[in-house]
């Protein structure tokens, strides 16, 4: 190993330890109340208690009929929030996670969609007693936990100019497909990617009443979710959009950086991934790029830090655990890459066609493939090592939740509670 790899190699695992204690210090709960889990890095927080082996028959404590719908589940103590559609409606509920029972549920948008189907496409966000729910077409809803009654709403279209085409679109972007991308909390303020090319990329609103605080970006989205962290001692709001890879100051809203990251289909979905000072993103064209964030003088920059174009990783997000990267790779593979140099570790077949849903649990990994195998994964380095595997839903795209020893499983039909403890 040269003296450039072994110092990348020691700052992405001095960033991954700190990242790490903070929350173990920070969380209160076992919780799963957003996109890609409690930190928004696919990795359930030290301490919590997870499984260290799959059974070889998964057994449902409940199991509830649902609508069709990418959007994912999210936990909250005994509360569960989930989204689907029916023929007219967009739909939230909120059931009880020891039974399955329906406490409320609220239409909040009409039921629109393309070719692949209709229904939500991004992840509720529950914070304190408020849940946001964003439509396909770009509506979006602060809903009570308590009732599920409206608090405060706003249109993408109506508000920012932002139209939902549907599937005759020829354009690439959320526009065609729907709004993916999942909002992100941060403090008293909630953070949407709106997608305006004249009113802004992203939108940062009071979470408690809607009012805009500030909107940056003039770049359309595609169907990636929201970061907030900070990289080089500055807040930032970044995410990958259908241009660029973008990232504006969080208190202000203004540019800090952008690397055009333009491709054919302008069709970016993966959640950038937080190295530290580093950005990670992933495309089926340009392959897994790292940014390194540096200050220089009064402004904030990205240089590329290293780039790996055979690792075309299209629709999934990779995972960082005991110092890897973990994700579904390119074909029908599943890659480990070391988070330093985006050098391939190893390679493993049989992970489902286009995406796998990817958690980290302790030392190991809890994969769920879009064909609805479930799969126990050691989380090392040396070699592929298969530790489970069980069949768990039918065909999805919709990333499950781990919360209180159980995982939460969704397809096209059906919800699914799985107790791994």
């Amino acid at each position: 190993m040269n003296t450039l790899s072994f110092l990348r190699r020691a700052a992405v695992s001095s960033a991954c330890l700190a990242v790490t204690g903070l929350f173990a210090a920070s969380a209160s709960s076992a919780d799963w109340p957003q996109w890609l889990g409690p930190d928004r890095t696919g990795v359930v927080p030290a301490g919590v208690p997870v499984p260290s082996s799959l059974p070889k028959e998964l057994k449902a404590a409940w199991r509830i009929n649902v609508g069709s719908g990418f959007s994912s589940p999210v936990v909250v103590g005994d509360k569960l929030v989930y989204a689907d559609v029916d023929e007219k409606n967009e739909i939230c509920h909120l059931i009880d996670t020891k039974n399955a029972r329906e406490v409320w549920k609220t239409l909040y948008a009409p039921a629109k969609g393309d070719n692949f189907g209709n229904g939500p496409r991004a992840t509720p966000v529950v914070d304190g007693d408020r849940v946001y729910v964003q439509s396909v077409s770009g509506e979006f809803a602060c809903l009570s936990m308590t009732d599920g009654k409206k608090i405060w709403g706003m249109s993408f279209e109506k508000d920012y100019g932002v139209a939902f085409l549907g599937g005759n679109s020829d354009t690439g972007t959320s526009r065609r497909r729907g709004n993916n991308g999942s909002p992100v909390v941060d403090g008293s303020h909630i953070i949407i990617p709106v997608g305006s090319t004249e009113k802004g990329t992203l939108v940062c609103l009071d979470k408690l009443t809607g009012k805009q605080l500030w909107a940056g970006g003039n770049d359309e989205t595609a169907y990636s979710a929201v970061q907030v962290a900070t990289l080089a001692g500055v807040r930032q709001a970044i995410v990958l959009n259908a241009e660029a890879l973008l990232s504006l100051d969080r208190t202000t809203g203004k540019t800090l950086w952008r690397v055009p990251l333009k491709t054919a289909a302008r069709r970016h979905v993966a959640t950038p991934v937080i190295l530290g000072d580093r950005v990670l993103v992933n495309s089926h064209t340009f392959g897994t790029i790292a940014f390194k964030v540096v200050k220089q003088g009064d402004e904030v920059k990205a240089f590329e830090d290293w780039k790996n174009p055979a690792m075309k990783i299209n629709l999934a997000t990779p995972v960082l655990l005991n110092g890897n990267l973990f994700s579904h790779g390119p074909a029908k593979n599943f890659v480990c890459i070391d988070p330093a140099t985006g050098e391939q570790k190893w390679v493993a077949p049989g992970f489902g066609k286009d995406n796998s849903s990817v958690i980290g649990l302790g030392k190991n990994l809890l994969v769920l493939t879009d064909d609805g195998q479930l799969v126990f994964v050691a989380g090392e380095a040396g070699a592929y090592r298969e530790l489970g595997r069980v069949q768990a839903c039918g065909k999805n795209w919709n990333y499950p939740a781990y919360a209180g020893g159980r995982l939460y499983v969704r397809d096209a039909r059906e919800l699914v509670c799985y107790p791994l403890l």
